[in-house]
């Protein structure tokens, strides 16, 4: 136990609430989609970006400085390279900085807001499975793009549902509102004849 305490040795322990809070989040982290994920980057990046520690705290810290990141979207784009200087900086802010230019570029290549981690949830190690859940997106995009780009095997990731446009005639809407107007029912020819509703109001 003593690597955990290792990296977070400028946190003090969390107790009562935020312990039970970070333990749940925590146990969101999933061991057998991080030996995936650091496949399909290893395959994707080139040896160059080595591999973690196995463990949350070996995966945190392989990543926590962006240069893995910026390599990993890198080389998802074929053309113009969305990140410029990939380099590995030594200070939080440019490691923070770098982060945050792979985010947005994750968002240009399509990854959602809503599968998207924040810069503390890496850096700071407060939600590591937010950010094998960004990255497993990244990899469903990659491979349902099938641009040529991706590298490894299919199956690792599933493939995002592609929005299926339909066109059509303005017979065929015409058509569409005739079957909607049928299955409302008809009130043609109703009238309230016949119907009573109790005695006739005695004025005396």
């Amino acid at each position: 136990m003593a690597a955990k305490g290792a990296g977070m040795a400028n946190k003090g322990p969390a107790y009562g609430l935020s312990r039970q809070v970070q333990d749940k989040i925590d146990s969101k982290y999933d061991p057998e989609l991080e030996q995936i994920l650091v496949e399909w980057i290893n395959r994707q990046c080139g040896s160059g970006v080595g591999k973690p520690e196995p463990g949350k705290l070996g995966f945190q810290a392989w990543l926590k400085d962006g240069r893995v990141l910026s390599e990993l979207i890198n080389s998802l784009f074929s053309g113009d390279k969305p990140i410029k200087k990939v380099h590995s900086p030594s200070m939080a802010f440019k490691q923070m900085e770098q982060i945050s230019q792979f985010l947005s570029a994750a968002e240009k290549y399509g990854v959602t807001k809503t599968d998207m981690f924040q810069t503390v949830d890496l850096y700071e190690a407060k939600d590591l499975a937010a950010v094998q859940r960004t990255l497993s997106a990244l990899g469903s995009l990659a491979v349902t793009k099938d641009e040529g780009t991706y590298n490894g095997d299919p199956n690792w990731f599933f493939k995002k549902s592609q929005e299926n446009k339909r066109e059509f005639s303005d017979d065929q809407l015409k058509a569409g509102k005739n079957v909607i107007g049928l299955q409302m029912g008809s009130n043609k020819g109703a009238s309230q004849e016949g119907m009573s509703y109790g005695r006739a109001r005695q004025i005396l």
